[in-house]
């Protein structure tokens, strides 16, 4: 590298320094860090969730330990007290860590614990969201969006536009993470961050005095039996001025949510029927169902034939039955992974009353009263 400023040796000014070791900072250094991490992890018994890189899994006929690793920061479960110990002695012989006992904040979310399960929540970080952006003081909303309301791209010119995107970025950190009612309202919001006008910032002023009013919720996790299923649902084209329906999906287990997501589709759906399918196709599993059933199998919860709810039948009827005829042939031969998933038993697919469809507060804004029962149906809870 080159001699730093301020740093440089007279008279071997043209002279470069030689590293002995990766520097924290430098393109190698998050490589090496792994590389090490990992050796040192598969040489104690750990072996990697092959889903995910990050998370190294050790397991005995009556017990086993899970080590997920950010960065250089560790969460450590593990089913017994002397299991966990030991694993964290051999980390400390390994490298200089410090211990900070009973996990109470990971990554900004904190972790409480109740009498039923735990409850992982933001409001910290939301309180200081809201206090960088001076809306703390805002008077609250009932709902994150107005479901009346219809954005339209801006054509003229631009409001604040790195201010916008700098709080849609950190709704996002918090959608991600712990706060499933935001899902809709943000997906919908972000895609005019390159060019908002005073509409697009009225709603996201909304957005944040939502959470205002929701200051003190979580996302809780009780104790109910292990029981992983979906629901998927799409709004089919709800913008005249905009061909792309949106999808949404939630997967709960024990009746709580623990992946979520609202998108657009990336192909024009020429039918409700259609729209439905590729929200089938595309949440169930191509992407999120069979990595997380891989994922749990690691954890020693395996799910097979797992139920996923869809309110529009004739999306259901398609999936099941591998008819081919003229109704069906504009649907792209890609979302027929679909039906080899149901063929071979790894879900199953069945109808729900639109009125129990979970993955609506993903797809569309909601009257106040729904979106407070699924919301809290999703687990979604004040804090005590």
């Amino acid at each position: 590298m080159e001699q730093p400023e301020g740093f440089v040796v007279p008279g071997q000014e043209k002279k470069v320094c030689r590293l002995v070791k990766s520097l924290y900072g430098l393109k190698q250094a998050p490589r090496q860090w792994h590389i090490k991490f990992d050796n040192m992890m598969m040489s104690n018994g750990f072996r990697i969730n092959e889903c995910d890189k990050c998370v190294y899994v050790k397991g005995t006929p009556d017990s086993f330990i899970i080590v997920c690793l950010y960065v250089d920061d560790m969460l450590i479960m593990g089913s017994t007290r002397e299991l966990t110990m030991r694993t964290k002695n051999m980390l400390k012989d390994n490298f200089d860590m410090k211990d900070l006992g009973i996990a109470d904040v990971i990554l900004g979310i904190k972790i409480e614990r109740t009498s039923e399960g735990i409850l992982l929540s933001q409001s910290h970080y939301i309180e200081s969201v809201l206090r960088k952006f001076n809306t703390f003081d805002d008077p609250p909303a009932k709902t994150p969006i107005d479901d009346s309301l219809r954005l339209i791209k801006n054509t003229g010119e631009r409001v604040a536009q790195l201010e916008y995107s700098r709080i849609i970025g950190s709704l996002m950190y918090i959608t991600n993470y712990t706060r499933t009612d935001l899902a809709y309202s943000v997906n919908k919001l972000s895609i005019f961050t390159s060019n908002p006008r005073s509409e697009h910032w009225k709603a996201l002023t909304r957005v944040l005095r939502y959470l205002k009013y929701t200051l003190k919720f979580g996302l809780h996790y009780t104790s109910y039996p292990t029981v992983l299923e979906g629901y998927t649902d799409a709004n089919w084209i709800s913008d005249s001025k905009d061909s792309h329906s949106t999808s949404g999906y939630v997967f709960t287990i024990g009746g709580d949510a623990v992946s979520w997501k609202s998108t657009k589709q990336m192909f024009i759906a020429q039918s409700t029927m259609e729209s439905e399918f590729i929200a089938l196709d595309k949440a169930v599993c191509c992407t999120q169902l069979l990595w997380m059933k891989q994922t749990l199998a690691d954890y020693k919860c395996s799910f097979e034939n797992v139920p996923i709810f869809c309110d529009n039948i004739s999306a259901i009827n398609i999936a099941q039955n591998p008819v081919h005829h003229n109704r069906t042939k504009h649907i792209e031969i890609r979302h027929h992974f679909l039906r080899d998933c149901v063929s071979k038993r790894k879900i199953e697919i069945s109808f729900v009353p639109s009125q129990d469809q979970l993955a609506d507060i993903f797809t569309k804004p909601l009257s106040s009263e729904t979106f407070s029962s699924i919301r809290a149906r999703l687990g979604i809870m004040h804090i005590e």
